[in-house]
């Protein structure tokens, strides 16, 4: 499995699809390979980060083992559909 900001990618998803797509996570995009200004310059901890955090790679078994404890149990399968709300800090 592969779980990428909160959310397990399914197997039919190519890494393709979800940067051309766009596809967005609970906390912002998945992938984001554009230029853009350094956020850490501003000290705005409001602002949205394009930055991501490194995907994991695990086992089902792993998974079943544990998700009914954090942050295994805030983890959501992908739905391309779904559309989370802006992600800010209050």
């Amino acid at each position: 499995m592969y779980i990428k900001e909160d959310v397990i990618i399914p197997h039919t998803y190519t890494f393709y699809d979800l940067i051309v797509s766009k596809a967005r996570g609970k906390s912002g995009p998945l992938f984001h390979f554009d230029v853009h200004d350094d956020v850490r310059l501003l000290q705005d901890s409001r602002i949205e980060k394009d930055e991501s955090h490194a995907g994991k790679i695990i086992t089902r078994a792993y998974y079943e083992r544990n998700k009914h404890i954090f942050p295994v149990n805030r983890w959501e399968v992908y739905d391309p559909n779904k559309k989370y709300e802006k992600y800010t800090i209050k």
